[in-house]
Protein backbone atom coordinates (compact mmCIF):
# COMPACT_ATOMS: atom_id res chain seq x y z
CA UNK A 1 0.00 0.00 0.00
CA UNK A 2 1.06 3.64 -0.80
CA UNK A 3 1.66 6.11 1.97
CA UNK A 4 -1.52 7.99 1.10
CA UNK A 5 -3.35 4.50 1.68
CA UNK A 6 -2.20 4.04 4.60
CA UNK A 7 -2.52 7.79 6.62
CA UNK A 8 -4.91 7.93 8.71
CA UNK A 9 -7.68 10.91 8.83
CA UNK A 10 -10.74 12.20 10.25
CA UNK A 11 -13.78 11.56 7.86
CA UNK A 12 -14.24 15.77 7.63
CA UNK A 13 -10.06 15.13 6.07
CA UNK A 14 -10.44 12.15 4.16
CA UNK A 15 -13.71 13.25 2.45
CA UNK A 16 -11.95 16.72 1.62
CA UNK A 17 -9.60 15.19 0.06
CA UNK A 18 -11.19 12.69 -2.02
CA UNK A 19 -14.62 14.95 -2.99
CA UNK A 20 -12.25 17.98 -4.02
CA UNK A 21 -8.88 17.08 -3.51
CA UNK A 22 -6.73 17.23 -7.08
CA UNK A 23 -8.47 14.33 -9.55
CA UNK A 24 -11.37 14.14 -7.01
CA UNK A 25 -15.12 12.87 -7.20
CA UNK A 26 -16.65 16.02 -7.93
CA UNK A 27 -14.08 17.44 -10.01
CA UNK A 28 -14.77 14.73 -12.69
CA UNK A 29 -16.45 15.72 -16.36
CA UNK A 30 -19.19 13.58 -15.65
CA UNK A 31 -20.37 15.36 -12.94
CA UNK A 32 -22.77 14.59 -10.18
CA UNK A 33 -25.29 13.16 -12.73
CA UNK A 34 -23.05 10.61 -13.65
CA UNK A 35 -23.46 9.17 -10.77
CA UNK A 36 -27.04 9.61 -8.76
CA UNK A 37 -30.07 11.36 -9.94
CA UNK A 38 -31.30 14.47 -8.17
CA UNK A 39 -34.63 16.12 -8.46
CA UNK A 40 -33.29 18.62 -11.06
CA UNK A 41 -32.50 15.50 -13.40
CA UNK A 42 -35.46 13.67 -12.44
CA UNK A 43 -38.00 16.33 -14.36
CA UNK A 44 -38.08 20.09 -15.68
CA UNK A 45 -40.99 20.21 -13.44
CA UNK A 46 -38.51 20.67 -10.57
CA UNK A 47 -36.61 23.39 -12.48
CA UNK A 48 -40.16 25.07 -13.28
CA UNK A 49 -41.35 25.44 -9.34
CA UNK A 50 -37.96 26.98 -8.65
CA UNK A 51 -39.02 29.33 -11.43
CA UNK A 52 -42.69 29.83 -9.41
CA UNK A 53 -40.45 31.02 -6.08
CA UNK A 54 -38.13 32.78 -7.69
CA UNK A 55 -41.48 34.86 -9.62
CA UNK A 56 -42.79 35.10 -5.62
CA UNK A 57 -39.89 36.57 -4.29
CA UNK A 58 -39.46 39.26 -7.04
CA UNK A 59 -42.68 39.96 -5.84
CA UNK A 60 -42.28 40.13 -2.49
CA UNK A 61 -39.00 42.93 -3.03
CA UNK A 62 -41.21 44.36 -5.43
CA UNK A 63 -38.72 43.90 -8.69
CA UNK A 64 -38.66 42.49 -12.20
CA UNK A 65 -34.41 42.67 -11.92
CA UNK A 66 -33.68 39.27 -9.59
CA UNK A 67 -30.60 37.17 -8.71
CA UNK A 68 -30.77 33.19 -8.36
CA UNK A 69 -27.80 31.81 -6.80
CA UNK A 70 -27.25 28.04 -7.11
CA UNK A 71 -24.84 26.53 -4.39
CA UNK A 72 -23.83 23.18 -5.34
CA UNK A 73 -24.82 24.14 -9.19
CA UNK A 74 -23.55 20.86 -10.32
CA UNK A 75 -22.94 20.99 -14.21
CA UNK A 76 -25.51 24.09 -14.25
CA UNK A 77 -28.60 22.08 -15.04
CA UNK A 78 -30.75 23.70 -12.45
CA UNK A 79 -29.93 27.31 -13.44
CA UNK A 80 -30.55 26.08 -17.52
CA UNK A 81 -33.99 24.75 -16.20
CA UNK A 82 -35.21 27.76 -14.76
CA UNK A 83 -34.26 30.05 -17.47
CA UNK A 84 -35.93 28.25 -19.62
CA UNK A 85 -38.97 28.13 -17.57
CA UNK A 86 -38.33 32.05 -17.23
CA UNK A 87 -38.48 32.37 -21.45
CA UNK A 88 -41.26 30.18 -21.59
CA UNK A 89 -43.22 32.14 -19.50
CA UNK A 90 -42.82 34.99 -21.42
CA UNK A 91 -44.26 33.67 -24.17
CA UNK A 92 -46.58 32.25 -22.39
CA UNK A 93 -48.94 33.68 -19.63
CA UNK A 94 -51.10 30.67 -19.14
CA UNK A 95 -48.30 28.45 -17.97
CA UNK A 96 -48.37 30.13 -14.27
CA UNK A 97 -44.40 30.80 -14.79
CA UNK A 98 -42.90 34.03 -14.35
CA UNK A 99 -42.18 35.96 -17.77
CA UNK A 100 -41.18 39.45 -16.96
CA UNK A 101 -38.30 38.61 -14.62
CA UNK A 102 -34.47 39.69 -15.29
CA UNK A 103 -32.94 36.88 -14.19
CA UNK A 104 -29.09 36.99 -12.56
CA UNK A 105 -28.20 33.57 -12.81
CA UNK A 106 -24.83 32.59 -10.75
CA UNK A 107 -23.42 29.34 -10.47
CA UNK A 108 -21.44 28.15 -7.45
CA UNK A 109 -19.46 25.09 -7.64
CA UNK A 110 -15.98 24.34 -7.09
CA UNK A 111 -15.39 22.32 -10.61
CA UNK A 112 -14.55 24.31 -13.96
CA UNK A 113 -17.08 25.82 -15.58
CA UNK A 114 -18.85 23.19 -18.17
CA UNK A 115 -18.44 24.47 -22.11
CA UNK A 116 -21.62 25.13 -23.74
CA UNK A 117 -22.91 26.50 -20.63
CA UNK A 118 -25.69 29.43 -21.22
CA UNK A 119 -23.72 32.83 -21.61
CA UNK A 120 -26.19 34.03 -19.11
CA UNK A 121 -25.05 32.05 -16.18
CA UNK A 122 -21.99 33.28 -13.91
CA UNK A 123 -19.96 31.28 -13.18
CA UNK A 124 -17.88 30.95 -9.49
CA UNK A 125 -16.93 29.15 -7.10
CA UNK A 126 -17.81 31.29 -4.09
CA UNK A 127 -21.37 32.83 -3.85
CA UNK A 128 -21.33 36.46 -4.97
CA UNK A 129 -22.47 38.90 -1.95
CA UNK A 130 -25.27 41.95 -1.22
CA UNK A 131 -27.55 40.64 -3.94
CA UNK A 132 -31.20 39.95 -3.72
CA UNK A 133 -33.43 37.52 -4.59
CA UNK A 134 -33.50 33.70 -3.92
CA UNK A 135 -30.00 31.68 -2.83
CA UNK A 136 -31.18 27.93 -3.45
CA UNK A 137 -28.77 25.09 -2.54
CA UNK A 138 -30.34 21.69 -3.34
CA UNK A 139 -28.04 18.83 -2.34
CA UNK A 140 -25.05 20.80 -1.44
CA UNK A 141 -25.48 20.68 1.97
CA UNK A 142 -25.21 16.79 2.33
CA UNK A 143 -21.85 17.11 0.71
CA UNK A 144 -19.92 19.67 2.50
CA UNK A 145 -17.70 17.50 4.53
CA UNK A 146 -18.24 16.42 8.13
CA UNK A 147 -16.52 14.22 11.11
CA UNK A 148 -17.81 10.90 12.49
CA UNK A 149 -18.26 10.23 15.99
CA UNK A 150 -18.45 6.83 17.94
CA UNK A 151 -19.57 6.15 21.41
CA UNK A 152 -16.84 3.63 22.55
CA UNK A 153 -17.26 0.78 25.17
CA UNK A 154 -17.73 3.07 28.11
CA UNK A 155 -20.18 5.26 26.00
CA UNK A 156 -17.46 7.81 25.00
CA UNK A 157 -18.26 9.98 22.24
CA UNK A 158 -14.44 9.24 20.06
CA UNK A 159 -13.51 10.49 16.74
CA UNK A 160 -13.71 8.05 13.90
CA UNK A 161 -10.59 8.12 11.93
CA UNK A 162 -10.62 6.27 8.00
CA UNK A 163 -7.73 5.26 5.42
CA UNK A 164 -8.28 5.79 1.55
CA UNK A 165 -9.43 2.29 1.09
CA UNK A 166 -12.35 2.10 4.19
CA UNK A 167 -11.07 0.68 7.10
CA UNK A 168 -11.58 3.16 10.34
CA UNK A 169 -10.62 2.79 13.49
CA UNK A 170 -11.46 5.05 16.87
CA UNK A 171 -9.56 7.96 17.57
CA UNK A 172 -9.80 10.57 20.83
CA UNK A 173 -12.43 11.88 22.45
CA UNK A 174 -14.48 14.53 20.77
CA UNK A 175 -13.78 18.40 22.17
CA UNK A 176 -14.54 21.53 22.17
CA UNK A 177 -16.72 23.15 19.72
CA UNK A 178 -17.41 19.90 17.88
CA UNK A 179 -18.35 18.48 21.72
CA UNK A 180 -20.48 21.16 22.41
CA UNK A 181 -22.62 20.81 18.94
CA UNK A 182 -23.04 16.72 19.84
CA UNK A 183 -24.41 17.25 23.21
CA UNK A 184 -26.88 19.86 21.97
CA UNK A 185 -27.73 17.88 18.73
CA UNK A 186 -26.97 14.12 18.33
CA UNK A 187 -26.18 12.89 21.81
CA UNK A 188 -24.40 9.30 21.67
CA UNK A 189 -26.16 7.24 25.07
CA UNK A 190 -25.08 3.90 23.84
CA UNK A 191 -21.82 1.95 22.85
CA UNK A 192 -21.95 2.02 19.22
CA UNK A 193 -23.77 4.89 17.92
CA UNK A 194 -22.66 6.84 15.71
CA UNK A 195 -23.06 10.28 14.44
CA UNK A 196 -21.92 13.23 11.86
CA UNK A 197 -21.00 16.22 13.77
CA UNK A 198 -22.63 18.56 11.46
CA UNK A 199 -21.05 22.16 13.12
CA UNK A 200 -19.30 22.73 9.61
CA UNK A 201 -22.65 22.70 7.78
CA UNK A 202 -24.19 24.77 10.19
CA UNK A 203 -21.17 27.46 9.45
CA UNK A 204 -20.94 26.55 5.52
CA UNK A 205 -25.26 27.61 5.85
CA UNK A 206 -24.99 30.74 7.86
CA UNK A 207 -22.14 31.96 5.66
CA UNK A 208 -24.22 31.46 2.44
CA UNK A 209 -27.18 33.01 3.47
CA UNK A 210 -25.27 36.37 4.72
CA UNK A 211 -24.63 36.66 1.15
CA UNK A 212 -28.00 37.69 0.64
CA UNK A 213 -28.66 41.75 1.43
CA UNK A 214 -32.78 40.82 0.68
CA UNK A 215 -34.71 37.47 -0.26
CA UNK A 216 -34.85 34.07 0.59
CA UNK A 217 -32.67 31.00 0.90
CA UNK A 218 -33.71 27.85 0.42
CA UNK A 219 -31.73 24.34 1.63
CA UNK A 220 -33.13 21.40 0.16
CA UNK A 221 -31.61 18.01 1.21
CA UNK A 222 -32.34 14.45 2.63
CA UNK A 223 -32.31 15.45 5.78
CA UNK A 224 -33.47 14.73 9.79
CA UNK A 225 -33.89 16.62 13.02
CA UNK A 226 -33.48 16.15 16.56
CA UNK A 227 -36.31 13.59 17.87
CA UNK A 228 -35.25 11.17 14.63
CA UNK A 229 -31.49 10.97 14.24
CA UNK A 230 -30.73 8.19 12.77
CA UNK A 231 -28.98 5.80 15.02
CA UNK A 232 -25.47 4.74 13.75
CA UNK A 233 -25.25 7.87 11.51
CA UNK A 234 -26.09 7.90 7.88
CA UNK A 235 -22.79 7.91 6.00
CA UNK A 236 -22.85 6.19 2.65
CA UNK A 237 -21.57 6.43 -0.31
CA UNK A 238 -22.91 6.54 -4.69
CA UNK A 239 -20.98 5.45 -7.80
CA UNK A 240 -22.77 5.33 -11.07
CA UNK A 241 -26.21 4.95 -9.48
CA UNK A 242 -25.45 2.44 -7.05
CA UNK A 243 -25.86 3.06 -2.89
CA UNK A 244 -22.28 1.66 -2.33
CA UNK A 245 -19.93 1.64 0.78
CA UNK A 246 -18.46 4.97 1.74
CA UNK A 247 -14.75 4.43 0.85
CA UNK A 248 -12.43 8.10 0.48
CA UNK A 249 -10.80 6.75 -2.56
CA UNK A 250 -12.09 9.82 -4.44
CA UNK A 251 -14.21 7.02 -6.59
CA UNK A 252 -17.43 7.37 -5.33
CA UNK A 253 -19.43 10.07 -3.53
CA UNK A 254 -19.61 10.75 0.34
CA UNK A 255 -22.93 11.94 1.51
CA UNK A 256 -24.50 11.85 4.61
CA UNK A 257 -27.85 13.27 5.40
CA UNK A 258 -28.49 16.87 7.39
CA UNK A 259 -29.08 18.28 10.36
CA UNK A 260 -31.43 21.17 9.31
CA UNK A 261 -32.99 22.08 12.39
CA UNK A 262 -29.49 23.10 13.65
CA UNK A 263 -28.44 24.73 10.50
CA UNK A 264 -31.26 26.70 11.13
CA UNK A 265 -30.84 27.78 14.51
CA UNK A 266 -27.57 28.56 13.60
CA UNK A 267 -28.64 31.33 11.07
CA UNK A 268 -31.32 32.55 13.67
CA UNK A 269 -27.86 32.41 16.40
CA UNK A 270 -26.40 34.93 13.92
CA UNK A 271 -28.92 36.93 12.63
CA UNK A 272 -31.36 37.89 15.57
CA UNK A 273 -35.04 39.66 14.45
CA UNK A 274 -34.90 37.30 11.47
CA UNK A 275 -38.17 35.58 10.50
CA UNK A 276 -37.99 32.20 12.39
CA UNK A 277 -36.76 29.47 9.20
CA UNK A 278 -39.84 26.90 8.01
CA UNK A 279 -39.03 23.24 7.13
CA UNK A 280 -41.23 21.72 5.40
CA UNK A 281 -41.15 18.22 3.32
CA UNK A 282 -40.30 18.77 -0.54
CA UNK A 283 -43.74 17.12 -1.13
CA UNK A 284 -45.44 20.28 0.95
CA UNK A 285 -43.30 22.56 -0.96
CA UNK A 286 -43.77 21.49 -4.05
CA UNK A 287 -47.72 21.09 -3.59
CA UNK A 288 -47.31 24.74 -3.09
CA UNK A 289 -46.04 25.57 -6.14
CA UNK A 290 -48.03 23.73 -8.51
CA UNK A 291 -46.19 20.39 -8.83
CA UNK A 292 -48.88 17.67 -7.25
CA UNK A 293 -48.65 14.91 -9.51
CA UNK A 294 -52.68 14.88 -9.92
CA UNK A 295 -53.72 12.28 -13.22
CA UNK A 296 -55.60 14.08 -15.92
CA UNK A 297 -59.08 13.56 -16.22
CA UNK A 298 -59.63 10.42 -18.57
CA UNK A 299 -62.09 12.56 -20.74
CA UNK A 300 -58.79 14.34 -22.12
CA UNK A 301 -57.70 11.17 -23.51
CA UNK A 302 -60.86 11.00 -25.92
CA UNK A 303 -60.86 14.98 -26.95
CA UNK A 304 -57.22 15.64 -27.11
CA UNK A 305 -55.28 12.45 -27.10
CA UNK A 306 -51.93 13.97 -27.36
CA UNK A 307 -52.30 15.92 -24.75
CA UNK A 308 -53.45 13.39 -22.37
CA UNK A 309 -50.50 11.86 -23.19
CA UNK A 310 -47.83 14.56 -21.75
CA UNK A 311 -50.25 15.67 -18.88
CA UNK A 312 -49.96 11.77 -17.83
CA UNK A 313 -46.13 11.89 -18.21
CA UNK A 314 -45.88 15.40 -16.25
CA UNK A 315 -48.17 13.76 -13.95
CA UNK A 316 -45.80 10.62 -13.45
CA UNK A 317 -43.06 13.14 -13.15
CA UNK A 318 -44.66 14.98 -10.68
CA UNK A 319 -45.50 11.78 -8.51
CA UNK A 320 -41.58 10.94 -8.35
CA UNK A 321 -40.75 14.27 -7.16
CA UNK A 322 -43.24 14.06 -4.26
CA UNK A 323 -43.46 10.57 -3.50
CA UNK A 324 -43.51 9.35 -0.09
CA UNK A 325 -40.54 7.52 1.05
CA UNK A 326 -38.34 8.92 -2.13
CA UNK A 327 -37.58 12.38 -3.13
CA UNK A 328 -40.92 14.11 -1.26
CA UNK A 329 -39.35 13.12 1.78
CA UNK A 330 -36.29 15.88 1.28
CA UNK A 331 -36.58 18.14 3.67
CA UNK A 332 -37.16 21.96 2.58
CA UNK A 333 -35.36 24.57 4.80
CA UNK A 334 -35.80 28.06 3.85
CA UNK A 335 -34.79 31.50 5.24
CA UNK A 336 -36.32 34.59 5.05
CA UNK A 337 -33.87 37.66 4.56
CA UNK A 338 -35.13 40.92 5.44
CA UNK A 339 -33.17 44.21 4.05
CA UNK A 340 -30.98 45.49 6.63
CA UNK A 341 -31.84 48.62 8.66
CA UNK A 342 -30.12 51.64 9.83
Amino acid sequence: MTDETCQWQGWREATERALYGPGGFYLRPEGPAGHFRTSVHASPLFAAAVARLLGEVAEELGTTEIALVDVGAGRGELLTGVLAATDAGAGDTASGLPGALTVRAYAVERAARPAGLDPRIEWSDRPPRGVRGLLFANEWLDNVPVDVAEADAEGTARYVEVRADGTERLAGPVSGADAEWLARWWPLREPGARAEIGRPRDEAWTAAVACLAEGRAVAVDYAHVRAARPPFGSLTGFRAGREVPPVPDGDCDLTAHVALDACAEAVGAASAGWPVAGLVTQREALRALGVSGGRPPLSLASTDPAGYVRALSSAGEAAELTALGGLGDFLWLTQRVPAATG
